[in-house]
């Protein structure tokens, strides 16, 4: 049977054990994208953690990709050396990391990239004012343009790269029939609207080689009107497999739909974790890459249950891992609490305000520690 904290590959990667870092914004960049010492510290921490392979946060492959402030950039050859401190960093605590590569489409930042979002598809009189939408040009370029942040992530010294085709960015909407109504070979039929992401796949796959590894986040449903569902997801997973992908993380919802969003809040009992098990465990049973499993694991008891039960091979979380970089050593160690994460989602907010991700409930507490301790030596 397999275990939690055993050694596994992924495409030759040796990792520790089953848990993986999913990526998330930290808002510690530079404003031009660049790496700082502040990240690296976080990696640090999470490489100290034991976290079995830590992914980046979403680095946008072209400025005009970009869709927060502070974000992790890879669409210039001046951000690798940065990076490559932050690798080495991590591989000096013997641990992995891959770089998340990511456009936002519609969700970029026009204050930050001095040009309206590009949408697949103008939907409306709004779309209208403020999207504009992707020429048939715009969509062949992106594939050379992720293509060439693969490879500055490979000489910055990356163990492999995710491609971000979820949550509603750029790739998720191309596959969504809600995001993307067009009537070229980029649109209509699964099989068009799955063109571009395939077509950024066999980019990178051609431009780092055969033996890097090259992994993928995908929606299993938009949870939006008219969006992707479960069953396309699956012919969606089964083309990434047969394009050569190396393992899947399934994820699902988009920015834009309420409740059902990546992130949830109030993860109060064990039957609000894990929200997409049931994805996930389709996805296992249908394909043979190594699956990934995100939202809401928050109990060692849960994920060794959904190993145990074939549901998926890994363990990906965000927000356990702000409030606690140790977790994963916590556990190994025999500590079996579950993570204190409140999943408040007061982190994104305080990264918004420019001070970085950090956990919102634990720094008030270590602050009120701190001030009691002082109050006590008076």
């Amino acid at each position: 049977m397999p275990i939690l904290f055993e050694p596994t590959t992924i495409h030759h990667l040796p990792l520790k054990n089953r848990f993986v870092r999913s990526a998330t914004w930290e808002g510690m960049a530079e404003e031009d994208g660049t790496c700082t010492p502040r990240l690296e510290r976080l990696y640090a921490q999470l490489a100290d953690g034991q976290v079995g392979l830590i992914i980046s946060s979403h680095a946008y492959v072209t400025q005009e990709g970009q869709a927060t402030p502070w974000q992790l950039g890879l669409y210039k050859d001046e951000l690798v050396e940065p990076l490559r401190r932050l690798t080495t960093t991590v591989h000096d605590r013997n641990g992995a990391v891959m770089a998340q590569l990511a456009h936002a489409g519609c969700f970029t930042n026009q204050k930050l990239t001095g040009k309206p979002p590009l949408a697949l598809s103008i939907l409306d009189a709004k779309g209208e004012k403020w999207y504009r939408e992707a020429s048939t040009s715009d969509l062949d370029e992106l594939p050379a343009q992720f293509a060439r942040a693969a490879t500055r992530a490979q000489r910055a010294g990356f163990d492999g790269i995710q491609l971000h085709a979820a949550h509603g960015y750029l790739l998720s909407q191309s596959l969504s029939p809600a995001f993307n109504q067009r009537s070229d070979r980029y649109g209509g039929s699964l099989q068009n609207r799955a063109r571009l992401l395939l077509a950024v796949l066999s980019a990178v796959r051609q431009a780092v080689g055969r033996d890097y590894p090259v992994l993928a986040k995908v929606n299993c449903a938009d949870f939006v009107d008219g969006g992707l569902e479960i069953d396309e997801a699956l012919q969606v997973g089964r083309m990434l497999q047969d394009g050569g992908i190396d393992a899947i993380e399934v994820s699902g919802g988009t920015l834009v739909s309420g409740a059902l969003s990546p992130i949830r809040q109030n993860i109060t009992s064990e039957e609000k974790e894990g929200y997409f098990r049931q994805a996930a465990s389709r996805f296992k049973e249908e394909l043979s890459v190594p699956i990934m499993l995100v939202g809401g694991i928050r109990s060692l008891y849960l994920a060794e249950k959904l190993l145990a039960d074939g549901v998926s091979d890994y363990f990906s979380m965000a927000r356990p891992l702000i409030r606690e970089p140790d977790l994963i050593k916590r556990w190994q160690a025999g500590d079996r609490r579950k993570s204190t994460c409140l999943s408040d989602n007061l982190c994104n907010q305080a990264a918004r305000t420019g001070e970085g991700l950090y956990c919102v409930v634990e720094k008030k507490l270590s602050e009120n520690k701190t001030s009691s301790k002082a109050k006590g030596t008076l």
